[in-house]
Order: structure tokens, then C-alpha cells, then sequence
């Protein structure tokens, strides 16, 4: 007797293949056309994030017109100072770097004499290898560079916000009229507004914060470039878990070159108390579990996106990983996986209602 496979089973194993190949595809797709999404995608948080003070300033009887005027015109003259003093900076130190070199071969036979009293021997060039600056600069240079490629299409960017804004009050009633269940979806999309809305407003704060109070720290500690320092901590704080170590590695290891054992100990406890003080305890006061993201799934979003957009896709992986997580919720086949993305929280909340 031969036993035929279930009809079922084929077509369940087929849809399955199905979805499988069409989330291959477009993720090679968006990876493709990562240098036309980044500055569109962009466009977005900055449009979502202006949004509200947008609707402030029309609230006080101002023009739209010049609302958007007012609020671009901010954000484009704190983008060109910053960029004016973290370019000076990063040319600074290039042009240093060779004498930093120099003082870190000449400063490592203390820890080479020391490793070896341990059993792990190890050549000046070897340590010089590993633990040079420049290299450990390297990846917060590439994200800062990848970034600032992507703002090169500035105009490009504030023309697509601009219009952005302008429709901003016409997308409700275009959804509504769109689409069959057009109350479902605008409830859906002004939930994601307000949650990205709130991420970035608050990650934004405390990013400021963390990148002033770092940039005072490497000042008090008389290591270099504190105001570059300040503003790689204030851009990679926007990169869940390993953002805030990789912005500590480049100065830490800069401020033992400079002067020491010493000074490398104290910015390490300083960036450890900086990041403490911000990430684990004010940032999740504020920002509460209105994200309902995994936090295994916040680090893997954050390797998948940084793959697929590069560094931009690490700096907005959170709100990308949202949008997933809200289309997934919409429609019943797939609520199951917006579940297992979630934090679990609502779990918690169900079981204790039911007892």
C-alpha cells in the first residue's frame, strides 16, 4: 500500500516556499537599492519626527508654509554645525595618527611585561596590531561616513520632508477612502506614528544628553577630540546594545595613548556610569514598554537592517522593526510571528487578567 502525501499538506509546504522565496527576494531587492531607500526612509523619521512641532507652530496661527520653513531651517543649521565640527575633527586626527602610533608601541612594553608574567606572550607589533586606535576607530568612522554619504543627497532629503509635511493632513482621509477597511488601517498607522514618534523624541533626548556628558567627560580626562567623541556617543546611542561600546572603544584606547593606564580606566568607569545612568535606568523610566519588541529581537533587527541598509539600517532599526511588527499584527495568518516578536508583556498582562 503506498500512502500519498495530503493535498493539504503540499499546498501548506508550497505556501510556505512561496512566502519564503517573495521575503527573499525583496530583501535582496531592498539591499539593491539601499542607496535610493536610505535617503527616502530618512525622509520618513525626519517628516515623523518634525510632525509634531510642525503641528505646533500651525496651532499658534503660523502658515505651514513657514512652520516647515522654521522647523527644516533648525534641523539644517544644526546638521551643518555639527558636521563642520566633527569633519575638522576626524581630518585632526588622521593627520595624528601616525604620532599616536608612535606613543602606543612606546607604552605597551608596561602591558606586554605584564601579559607575559601571565603566560601570554606577545610582540609590540602584535599589540600594536590589535589595539590600534585607528582600527578601533574604524567602525565608528564607517558609521559616521555611511551616514554622512547618505546626507550628501541633503536637498534631496528636506525637498521629500517638505512635501511629506504638506500632505501629512491629507493621508488620514487618503486611507480611509483608499482602502475596504480604512478606519482599521488609519488606527493601525497613527499607533505606529505615535509610537516611533515617542521612540525617536526620547532616544533623541537622551542621546543628547549621553553625547554632551561624554563629550565632558574626555574633556576632564585632557584626551583629544572630545567634541568628536561626544557627537559618535550621540550617534550611536540610536544603535540598540552594542552602540554605546563601540562608542567608548576608539577614546578609551586614544586616552591611553595620550596618557596612559590611568585615564583609560577612568573613561571606561565614566562611559560604564554614563551608560548605566542613561540606558538602564532614565531611558526605560520614559520609554516604558511601548515598543513590545523582544529584546532579542531589537539586537538581531539591528544585525539584519545594518546588513541590508548598512548604517543607516543600524541607526533605524527599531522603527523599521515596528512597521514589520504592526503589518504583521493587521492581518490573522501572520499575528502569530508579530507574538514572537513581541516583548511578551501583553502575555503578562492577559495571564494576570485571567487569574
Amino acid at each position: 500500500m503506498v500512502l500519498k502525501p495530503s493535498s493539504n499538506r503540499i499546498s501548506s509546504m508550497s505556501y510556505a516556499l512561496l512566502i519564503a522565496s517573495a521575503f527573499v527576494i525583496v530583501v535582496a531587492g531592498m539591499k539593491a537599492a539601499a542607496p535610493i531607500l536610505n535617503p527616502f526612509l530618512l525622509s520618513c523619521f525626519i517628516a515623523i519626527l518634525c510632525g509634531p512641532l510642525v503641528k505646533r507652530l500651525v496651532g499658534l496661527q503660523l502658515p505651514i508654509i513657514v512652520a516647515i520653513g522654521l522647523v527644516l531651517g533648525f534641523f539644517v543649521l544644526f546638521s551643518v554645525l555639527l558636521g563642520a565640527l566633527v569633519s575638522n575633527s576626524i581630518e585632526d586626527f588622521t593627520l595624528q595618527m601616525p604620532e599616536y602610533r608612535e606613543t602606543l608601541l612606546a607604552q605597551s612594553t608596561t602591558i606586554l611585561k605584564w601579559l607575559d608574567g601571565f603566560g601570554f606572550p606577545a610582540s609590540q607589533g602584535s599589540f600594536a596590531q590589535v589595539f590600534d586606535p585607528g582600527i578601533a576607530m574604524q567602525v565608528a568612522a564607517n558609521t559616521l561616513s555611511g551616514l554622512g554619504s547618505v546626507l550628501a543627497n541633503t536637498f534631496l532629503i528636506l525637498l521629500t520632508v517638505v512635501f511629506m509635511l504638506l500632505e501629512s493632513h491629507l493621508f488620514p482621509r487618503k486611507i480611509r477612502y483608499a482602502l475596504t477597511d480604512g478606519e482599521f488601517s488609519l488606527e493601525q498607522f497613527n499607533h505606529f506614528v505615535t509610537v516611533v514618534n515617542r521612540y525617536l523624541a526620547i532616544k533623541t533626548t537622551v542621546s543628547v544628553i549621553t553625547g554632551v556628558m561624554i563629550g565632558v567627560l574626555v574633556w576632564a580626562c585632557d584626551v583629544d577630540y572630545p567634541i568628536l567623541w561626544g557627537v559618535v556617543a550621540f550617534f550611536l546611542n540610536y544603535v540598540p546594545n552594542i552602540g554605546s561600546i563601540l562608542a567608548g572603544v576608539p577614546s578609551v584606547l586614544l586616552g591611553f595613548v595620550q596618557h596612559g593606564s590611568l585615564t583609560a580606566l577612568i573613561l571606561i568607569g565614566g562611559y560604564g556610569l554614563v551608560n548605566v545612568v542613561m540606558g538602564n535606568m532614565i531611558e526605560p523610566r520614559y520609554m516604558g514598554r511601548g515598543l513590545g519588541l523582544s529584546t532579542l529581537v531589537v539586537f538581531l533587527s539591528l544585525i539584519f537592517w545594518g546588513w541590508v541598509l548598512g548604517p543607516v539600517g543600524m541607526l533605524l532599526s527599531i522603527p523599521l522593526t515596528m512597521i514589520v511588527k504592526i503589518a504583521l499584527e493587521s492581518n490573522k495568518d501572520t499575528a502569530w510571528i508579530a507574538v514572537i516578536l513581541s516583548s511578551g508583556a501583553e502575555l503578562e498582562s492577559s495571564s494576570k487578567m485571567s487569574h
